[in-house]
This record gives structure tokens, sequence and C-alpha cells, in this order.
């Protein structure tokens, strides 16, 4: 999973970033029906952007994705699309999230991975459902 070369018209690629957000003041809001609506948007969102989604896992306070990028996208373009969309979305649906500022913090981790480190970051993410 996340090895395999992908194919555009002019490019063969293989841009996998790993991505961590959290909500607002870190608050433990993604949970229940939010964090199941949370997934669906994500996963759609990444699919519109022509992005695959290779590890994805939700805890009440973060945020890990795992993702397959086209070379059209910049790491800043693909958070800011994906924070935008899903917490229009949210705050729209769920009224408790209007008592953030804001559904999510301004700030990121993005990291790079190639072929040898892919399966490491995809364990390590399915790792964090393991802890709860």
């Amino acid at each position: 999973m996340g090895k395999k070369y992908r194919h555009k018209t002019t490019a063969v690629f293989l841009i996998n970033y790993h991505f961590v957000w959290i909500p607002r003041r870190r608050r433990k809001v993604l949970v229940g029906d939010i964090k199941k609506r949370l997934d669906v948007l994500i996963r759609e969102k990444a699919a519109a952007l022509g992005c695959e989604v290779l590890a994805f896992e939700i805890q009440p306070e973060h945020v890990h994705l795992f993702l397959s990028a086209p070379p059209d996208w910049a790491p800043f373009q693909i958070m800011h699309r994906l924070k935008g969309y899903s917490a229009r979305i949210l705050r729209e649906e769920f009224p408790v999230l209007l008592k953030l500022p804001s559904m999510w913090t301004r700030s990121y981790f993005v990291s790079t991975a190639g072929k040898v480190s892919s399966e490491t970051i995809r364990r390590y993410i399915e790792e964090q459902a393991k802890q709860d």
C-alpha cells in the first residue's frame, strides 16, 4: 500500500504526505457522529482533489491522514482545502461546534514519505486507534 506509482497524462509520481492536525484548543470533539461525518468529508474531499487516502485515523483531539497526492497540489493547499471544507460542513451540521472560535487551529504537521517509510507511517497511524 502506498508504494505504487500513480500516473497522469504527463506525469508519473509517488508523492505521499503524512498530515496531523487538531481542533481549536485541542478540544476532544472528534467523537461519535462528528467523527463519522468527518471521516466521510475528508475522504470525499481528498478524492475530489485527486488524492488517494492510504491511512486515516481520527482521535478525539487530533487527526492523522496519510495520503498520496498528485503533483498539482502543494501540502498547504491540500490542508487548506481539507480543513476548510470539513470545518464549514461540520459546523453547519453540528451546532455544538459553533462554541469553538473555529473548528481547526491554523497549524498542522506534514512530512513526506517515499517508498521506504510509507509502510512505517501507515502502521504508525493504524496503531493510534489501538492506544485508546
